[in-house]
């Protein structure tokens, strides 16, 4: 209970909430937190007792929020129900892949007992999910339950569930159903999470204060990665600070090419410079492909030879020696320049040249007299004019520079030999004139970096006086009916200007996000020059006029419906064309397989060897189980599990035996050392397993051939095109939607020309006058945007009503759970111990480790944040523009939807799992278990989660409570 019970019992827990806010302080936070004897948020959970739950920083012990009647505080509460929903959701997730799982589920499924009450559903989660949200999809509310739910993907859903398609224990590699199991299971916990809640009111979430970030530096950090120095990345801080002009004698005459001057420095070393062409970024590239096979690489930038002009880099009174020295690679005009000299400071310099340790007099560095006396000598009384600077190959200095610092982010790229020798070989000794180039791009780069935080200052300046309204509009978006009211006004209104003014001040907030956005990715990264360039390609490419009259003269419903047809259609019961395409590519699939497949047997040359893996690749799921178990068991290959298993018949005799492990030995050998001779010994292992990963890949293919030679797969097909295609056709139709091509093309013609423009400016310009020019872009064309949503939804026949209606019940759970009530956890937990059917301490202690763990777990992941954000430069982005919304808004707790980002999924991406199949087999378990190392080093010092089994007791008396809560 609280400190002080008086004034506890003064106070109701709202008011006492209410007291804490506007302290500062959380709703269990005491005013005596600091001498109370709980730990910072820096600290390590002390070990917790029976009768004890974390102490956090900024709250007081959970007793505080209690009722004498409750067992639980409210954190325990927490906690405990969230332990009961995971486990639940992640036994219904896998579930799923039985063939019988909708046969448990209820309506509008069938089942062999009957119509399944939801109090007996076996998935009451995802039951309720799919009645109330996935059923009630604006398109799919229309389906028939017979017809289309039972008859039709029923039947194709527990077909394909039956035709156990490998998994990813099978293939020892991260399937996409696995991974979209992963994603689902995330959701679903934390929906459910957030939306069921518990009866006593009391339910709190750890938090630290400082998770809740507000980073007052956020422009300082999003700009970060344009900053020429100090960003280091992974170790390496690399800057390609300036550009020389080199000539080199090719048999007879000479030519010259740019060479880019990298600035290199590592912790706790000295900085030195190495001169590198782009033939050598090149070579570079082609480096790390072949010691990185299958890794994916950024693009590199294509070589541009153009040049930059910029004004007043050293203008404002400044003058420095810089004027008075020419550059191969930077020429400067200056106009107006007198015989004797200009007025200036000389100390201008010297905040620029730490590149060097020491420099010559300009008099006696330049090839020329200097034009400038001593300042001593004369000073001018007028104003100094602008000098005109022309800085050759800038564009791809910077663009290669993203390109470096791209690399440099991956740690596995930052630690290669190809990074190592291109950002070390050869370091060269630099002449004045490159130091005066490095001087003149170092202050570019500075305006540059001064230029994009006026830009964001001005446009947050510019949102923020839209906070009024933006508070008025967030609230009428977050009431009941929100985005149902917005909507309706919008095709009630035809222009922005008709709409209510904190519509209007919406879309002007929009306006200014949107200008930001085209601002950060065509004119502020290092990499926007390539991505503008690739932009401009693309749009020339794109013929709107043809687009335009094809879709206005075409009737697409009737062209795609008669198409269909052709493809869809079995005359006098034939196979229907889409089954022959499929069946031909299929099978064209399958005999190339069994061509691999029978190269290999022969280079086997045992037939044992290769019919136990086919027995093992065509055998039931319960045979693949046991032989997998057997194999973590006794941790071994499952290829040496599956040949040795008596399960498969014939078993091996001795010289079987004998060869097989000798080849294991030797594969793990080869795989843990690059040696050529244990390669040879070990290629009998390697052809094993390119056997099993064959074998496995040819029996997918022949179970989704038979899958889509089943006629309810067709049928299938044609519903889903009816029911989500034809409606769409109708309104894009009816809404003459051709007239928006030539609105987007006119836009993407105006981007670009303001874009131009604002790269021609030099760096002196006024930022506001390049915020007011992206702005001025989005207004010129927001009535455009407006006239297409509000001619869609003018002819959608309720389609976007419905869709909004959806969405609003699904934000109505979060925010206020279900119909039915909420969970009494507390009588859950009280009535289990009184029956016996749990022991109170050991009950009490399991959930206080799962509070220390999710405690320390956060603290871990803080700390990792803050240890990659100093690391790489920081990775927070820059939010330009303030929003106004947050997940509490939306029902969702901000500390929730922190932790489902803990469990992320380190998973590689399709694209290398799809180069890793096709790699030698010792390379690619070479490249499985260096990436398991990553992980291990990447995950070192993570609390590790508690094994718990007294709470999971409680499962029953949870799942008839829960049910009875979601029984809708």
């Amino acid at each position: 209970m609280s400190s002080n019970p008086a004034e506890a019992s003064e106070l109701s827990p709202q008011q006492q909430n209410k007291e804490a806010q506007s302290n500062g302080r959380s709703a269990v936070e005491p005013s005596n937190a600091s001498s109370s004897g709980l730990p910072t948020h820096s600290a390590v959970p002390a070990p917790l007792t029976a009768d004890e739950s974390p102490a956090v920083d900024g709250q007081q012990d959970d007793q505080a929020l209690v009722s004498p009647r409750h067992t639980l505080t409210g954190k325990q509460e927490h906690y405990l129900k969230r332990e009961l929903v995971s486990e639940q959701v992640k036994w219904e997730i896998s579930e799923l892949n039985s063939p019988t799982a909708l046969r448990r589920f209820g309506a509008p499924f069938k089942s062999d007992l009957g119509e399944i009450s939801p109090l007996d559903s076996e998935l009451p989660i995802l039951r309720y999910i799919f009645v109330h949200h996935v059923r009630e999809f604006p398109f799919l509310d229309k389906a028939k339950e017979k017809e289309f739910w039972q008859d039709k993907l029923q039947v194709f859903l527990e077909s394909f569930a039956s035709k156990n398609i490998s998994s990813s224990e099978d293939r020892l590699e991260e399937t996409k159903r696995r991974k979209l199991a992963l994603k689902a299971q995330k959701l679903v916990e934390l929906m459910m999470v957030s939306g069921v809640r518990t009866s006593s009111g009391f339910e709190e979430r750890i938090r630290f204060s400082e998770l809740e970030i507000v980073d007052a530096n956020a422009i300082d950090t999003g700009v970060l990665s344009s900053m020429p120095e100090g960003n280091y990345l992974h170790g390496w801080d690399v800057n390609i600070a300036g550009v020389r002009i080199t000539s080199i004698k090719r048999n007879i005459r000479y030519h010259k090419h740019a060479e880019f001057l990298l600035r290199v420095k590592r912790k706790g070393e000295k900085e030195y410079f190495v001169g590198r062409r782009y033939g050598d970024f090149s070579k570079l590239y082609k480096n790390l492909r072949l010691e990185l096979p299958g890794k994916v690489l950024p693009v590199l930038p294509k070589k541009n030879k153009t040049s930059t002009t910029a004004t007043g880099l050293f203008g404002g009174g400044d003058d420095s020696e810089v004027s008075s020295i020419s550059s191969a690679s930077t020429q400067m005009v200056n106009k107006d320049a007198q015989p004797n000299g200009e007025s200036g400071s000389a100390g201008g310099v010297s905040r620029f040249l730490s590149v060097r340790e020491h420099r010559r007099t300009g008099s006696s560095s330049s090839k020329r007299s200097s034009p400038r006396q001593s300042v001593d000598d004369h000073r001018s009384d007028s104003p100094r004019k602008e000098e005109n600077i022309t800085l050759f190959r800038e564009s791809q200095r910077i663009s290669l520079r993203a390109f470096l610092r791209t690399l440099l982010q991956n740690p596995q790229i930052a630690h290669t030999k190809a990074i190592s020798d291109f950002l070390t070989h050869n370091p060269i000794t630099l002449k004045d004139e490159d130091f005066e180039d490095i001087v003149r791009r170092k202050k570019m780069d500075e305006k540059r970096v001064e230029e994009q935080k006026k830009f964001y200052e001005i446009a947050r300046k510019r949102a923020a006086d839209l906070d009024v309204y933006m508070e008025k509009f967030r609230q009428d978006i977050v009431e009941h009916n929100g985005l149902t009211h917005l909507f309706k006004e919008i095709k009630e209104k035809e222009t922005i200007q008709d709409l209510s003014i904190q519509y209007q001040k919406f879309a002007e907030w929009l306006r200014i996000e949107v200008a930001a956005t085209i601002y950060h990715l065509f004119l502020a990264e290092d990499n926007s020059p390539e991505l503008f360039a690739q932009a401009k390609k693309i749009h020339s490419l794109i013929p709107y006029t043809i687009m335009k009259n094809v879709i206005r003269i075409a009737n697409p419903a009737a062209v795609m419906s008669n198409v269909l047809d052709i493809f869809l259609a079995q005359p006098f019961g034939t196979r229907s064309l889409m089954q022959r395409i499929f069946s031909l590519t299929l099978n064209d699939g399958i005999r190339s397989v069994q061509k691999s497949i029978d190269a290999l047997a022969a280079k086997i040359g045992d037939p044992v060897f290769v019919d136990k893996l086919k027995q093992f690749s065509d055998g039931d799921e319960a045979l693949k189980l046991a032989i997998r178990e057997e194999a973590v068991q006794d941790d071994v290959d499952i290829i040496v599990a599956i040949l040795r298993s008596e399960q498969i018949y014939p078993a091996l005799n001795a010289d079987q035996v004998t060869r097989l492990y000798n080849a294991y030995v030797a594969f793990n050998s080869a795989v843990e050392n690059v040696d050529e001779e244990l390669k040879q010994t070990a290629q009998l292992f390697s052809y094993l397993k390119q056997l099993m990963k064959l074998y496995l890949r040819q029996r997918d293919k022949s179970m989704m051939l038979n899958l889509i030679e089943e006629p309810v797969t067709l049928q299938l097909f044609r519903d889903l095109f009816t029911i989500f295609y034809e409606p769409l056709v109708r309104v894009y139709k009816s809404a003459n939607v051709y007239n928006s091509v030539t609105d987007f093309a006119v836009f993407v013609d105006d981007l670009i020309q303001v874009v131009e423009k604002c790269r021609d400016q030099d760096a002196s310009a006024d930022p506001n006058q390049t915020v007011q020019a992206f702005i001025d872009l989005c207004q010129r064309h927001e009535q455009h945007f407006y006239k297409f949503v509000h001619e869609v939804h003018t002819h959608d026949n309720g389609l976007f009503t419905q869709l909004m209606g959806w969405i609003e019940g699904i934000l109505e759970f979060l925010r206020h759970g279900p119909k039915n009530g909420t969970l009494d956890i507390n009588a859950l937990f009280e009535g289990a111990v009184q029956s016996g059917a749990i022991d109170h301490d050991k009950a009490i202690d399991e959930i206080n480790k799962l509070i220390a763990w999710q405690e320390a777990r956060k603290k871990w992941h803080q700390d990792k944040t803050r240890q990659k954000m100093a690391a790489e430069g920081g990775s927070m982005g820059v939010d330009a523009v303030p929003g106004g919304f947050s997940a509490g808004d939306f029902g969702l707790d901000q500390m929730d939807l922190e932790d489902m980002q803990y469990e992320d999924d380190l998973s590689d991406s399709e694209a290398e799992q799809e180069v890793q199949e096709e790699m030698d087999p010792i390379d690619a378990e070479r490249r499985r278990r260096a990436k398991q190392q990553d992980r291990l080093r990447r995950n070192a010092g993570e609390p590790t989660k508690p094994e718990v089994s007294e709470v999971h007791k409680l499962k029953d008396e949870f799942l008839a409570k829960l049910r009875q809560v979601l029984a809708q």
